[in-house]
């Protein structure tokens, strides 16, 4: 068990810490004493590192691990993740071609990843007609609250290496995501849409108000 504590100034990278403890081998419970205090401000050293950048494998597996775990597509996927200095291997089953893709993209979007071997193999799903019930009463008796919603995507931006979650604000109302903020570039601002997106719960986001240089 992994006793965490300090001070950090928002939710997420108390979120991250919790995440990137759970990838740590032999830890099989956390917990997260950390304060959360918006004014908080780390001292400035130059040899420090925040959660959300310490970049070392197992950071890496932890991180793609829940981004996988927030996605739409963690239904349909059963994945493995390693990494070794900074080259991820996926292993396991999709149901569809876009679920593979998804979890290529959500890897190589990940901070300190250098490269990714998508070894996933596609298996089309056979359910039954009582799975088929099951599933549909499973889905209609889950609700993602805004506030998980926007938790997650602000930690889906952190982890991720083309997007500067400092630079988006997140929202969330009735499961429709707002981005507001600027992007360096039209791709980012794309890519920060498409991840915001695919996490579980999202109905539309408005990224309007989301603009770029």
């Amino acid at each position: 068990k992994a006793t965490l504590t300090g001070i950090v100034d928002d939710g997420v990278t108390k979120d991250l810490a919790t995440q990137i403890a759970f990838g740590v081998d032999g830890i099989k419970d956390v917990d997260n004493q950390i304060v959360v205090n918006a004014d908080f401000v780390p001292p400035a050293q130059s040899t420090a590192r925040s959660y959300g950048e310490a970049i070392d494998d197992a950071s890496i597996t932890s991180a793609i691990k829940a981004k996988l775990l927030w996605s739409k597509y963690a239904s349909g996927l059963t994945t493995s993740v390693e990494t070794k200095a900074g080259a991820v291997t996926l292993k396991g089953t999709a149901t569809s071609k876009p679920a593979k893709e998804a979890a290529q993209n959500l890897a190589i979007n990940t901070r300190g990843v250098l490269s990714v071997n998508n070894q996933i193999h596609v298996e089309a799903p056979k359910p039954s007609l009582g799975d088929q019930a099951k599933t549909a009463m499973s889905d209609a008796g889950t609700a993602i609250s805004d506030a998980w919603i926007t938790t997650k995507v602000n930690s889906t931006f952190l982890y991720s290496s083309n997007v500067h979650s400092n630079n988006i604000s997140v929202a969330t109302k009735a499961g429709v995501v707002t981005l507001t903020g600027k992007t360096q570039t039209g791709a980012e601002r794309a890519l920060a849409i498409e991840l915001a997106q695919n996490v579980q719960g999202v109905k539309r986001v408005d990224a309007k108000a989301l603009t770029h240089n």
